[in-house]
């Protein structure tokens, strides 16, 4: 069985560049993780008027309204199966501008030929993500159609009240890196959040993950 990541892409997963296909390879039947250390070199936010959009999904982890620069950051991405015995990786970003920590949570399966991103500590936005290679073997993401779901209650999300994410991560042959560059906006309010940087990675051997990195809350609806 592949990773989920190359199950989405298909034939298109082996056109990214291979410490990618490496990275994006991890899951359970791989058998390993990946934890990355590094520096965002830069962390952005909107106008003053963006920050209850941001101090909102701060509080569930899915966005942050810090910015700094050199702001030393890890990612924790470890696989393990959900509740209702799906795969599912981490996404723990976390980093610490000034005396608070801070952290983005996403969780991801695959769905139907789809990876889901389940954003937040309790899997409240269901996030469909489209992923491609490049010409130069660099990883697209982009975020598209979002549910809510809190209870009982389901809906899409429009686009207008929330973000829409462009994510590109690259391997620098040089540098022995990797490169991230990430990009949330909304619609009406135009840029609310962004950041770039570099980190290294560690694979590590992993079929579960922290109990610490599992969301409060797993969500069956997709």
């Amino acid at each position: 069985m592949t990773s989920i990541f190359a199950a989405a892409m298909g034939d298109d997963f082996d056109r990214l560049h291979p410490m990618l296909q490496r990275r994006f390879g991890m899951g359970l039947d791989a058998g390993y993780g990946c934890v990355g250390t590094g520096v965002m070199t830069s962390i952005r936010r909107g106008p003053w008027w963006t920050l209850p959009f941001l101090h909102l999904g701060r509080v569930r982890n899915i966005l942050i309204p810090d910015v700094g620069v050199d702001v030393p950051f890890t990612i924790r991405n470890y696989p393990y199966r959900d509740p209702y015995g799906r795969e599912t990786i981490t996404f723990a970003r976390e980093y610490r501008v000034g005396r608070r920590p801070s952290r983005f949570d996403a969780t991801m399966i695959l769905d139907g030929g789809r990876v889901i991103d389940y954003l937040g500590t309790h899997q409240h936005l269901a996030v469909d993500l489209r992923l491609r290679a490049e010409d130069d073997g660099t990883l697209l993401l982009t975020t598209h159609d979002q549910r809510f779901y809190e209870g009982p209650v389901g809906f899409r999300f429009p686009l207008r009240l929330s973000g829409t994410a462009v994510l590109r991560e690259s391997w620098d042959d040089d540098a022995e890196v990797y490169r991230v560059h990430l990009e949330v906006s909304n619609a009406t309010f135009g840029f609310l959040f962004g950041y770039e940087g570099w980190f290294t990675c560690d694979f590590v051997p992993a079929t579960d993950a922290p109990p610490e990195l599992k969301p409060v809350r797993h969500e069956r609806r997709v």
